[in-house]
C-alpha cells in the first residue's frame, strides 16, 4: 500500500476501480459467489465470522428497507432477503452485478441491482432504514464521500453497518507479501487513501473515522475487532491467520443516524 493525500481532490479512484472489478478481481470472487449465497447463517469477512457472534444486524429485519453499498455479487443481500428484509444493491462493476444476477436465478431470490458508485447513488433521501458495507464502499470508496450519501440515503434513526480493513493492519501491511509485526508506514501521513498498483482503497484512522461519521449525523454505537478464529480455514496472502489472532486486521463500525 502507497500512501497518498485523501483531501487533494482527485476523484481518479473510480474508474481505476471500477477497471480493476471488471478487468481483474471479479474473475477471482464470481466462483465463491455460490458458497457465500448458500450460507444458512451469515458470516462476516476473511475469517468467516458468523452473525451468532457479532450480532451486527438488527433483530427484526421484516419489511427493513436496506441498501448494501458495493454489494460485489450480493450474497449480503441475499441473506437479508431471506430474512424479510427489501434489499437493494450497488456495484460499480458490470461484471460483479452479472454474477449476482445469475445467482439470483439459481436461487430463486429477486431484489433490485443498480449499477452505480456508491459516493453517488440514484435513489432518494431517506429511502432505507439500514445501509450495509462488507468490503464494499467500506474500502474502495472515500468515506468523507460515501459516509455522507449514506447519511442521505438512511431515515432518521436508520442504522449503518459497516466492514473494513483495521487502520493497524494497514500500518503493518507489506507490499511483498503479508503482514508483519513491524510498522512499515507512519500513522500520521500513512493512512487514508492507498494506491495499491491499479486500485486505491481507503483505510482511515480510528479518529478521523469518529469524526466523518460524527459530521455526517451518525452516533458510533460500537466498534467490533474481528479476530481470526483457531484454527482459521485459510491465511491469505495479505495476512496470516496467526496474525490476526494477536491483532486485528478487520474491523466492524456500527452507527445510528441522528434524528
Amino acid at each position: 500500500m502507497t500512501p497518498s493525500d485523501g483531501n487533494d481532490g482527485r476523484t481518479d479512484h473510480t474508474p481505476l476501480n471500477r477497471r480493476y472489478w471488471d478487468e481483474e478481481a471479479a474473475a477471482s470472487h464470481g466462483p465463491l459467489a455460490r458458497a457465500h449465497w448458500s450460507r444458512t447463517e451469515p458470516a462476516w469477512g476473511l475469517w468467516s465470522t458468523p452473525e451468532s457472534e457479532l450480532s451486527l444486524l438488527p433483530g427484526d429485519l421484516a419489511g427493513k428497507r436496506v441498501i448494501e453499498l458495493g454489494c460485489g455479487t450480493a450474497y449480503v443481500s441475499a441473506w437479508l432477503a431471506r430474512a424479510g428484509a427489501r434489499p437493494v444493491g450497488v456495484d460499480l462493476s458490470e461484471r460483479q452485478l452479472a454474477t449476482a444476477r445469475a445467482m439470483q436465478e439459481e436461487f430463486g431470490l429477486d431484489f433490485p441491482l443498480l449499477l452505480a458508485d456508491a459516493e453517488r447513488v440514484p435513489c432518494a433521501d431517506g429511502s432505507f432504514d439500514l445501509a450495509v458495507s462488507e468490503y464494499g464502499a467500506s474500502l474502495w470508496c472515500d468515506p468523507r464521500r460515501w459516509i455522507p450519501e449514506a447519511a442521505r440515503l438512511l431515515a432518521p434513526g436508520g442504522r449503518l453497518v459497516f466492514m473494513r480493513y483495521s487502520p493497524l493492519f494497514a500500518l503493518c501491511a507489506s507490499p511483498e507479501g503479508q503482514a508483519t509485526a513491524a510498522l512499515r508506514r507512519p500513522h500520521f501521513g500513512g493512512l487514508g487513501r492507498l494506491a495499491r498498483g491499479e486500485r486505491v482503497e481507503f483505510v482511515l484512522p480510528h479518529g478521523e473515522m469518529i469524526r466523518v461519521l460524527r459530521d455526517a449525523g451518525f452516533t458510533v454505537e460500537d466498534l467490533v475487532e474481528i479476530r481470526a478464529p483457531h484454527p482459521a480455514h485459510r491465511d491469505y496472502p495479505e495476512v496470516s491467520a496467526a496474525w490476526a489472532r494477536d491483532w486485528p486486521c478487520e474491523e466492524v463500525w456500527k452507527a445510528r443516524l441522528d434524528g
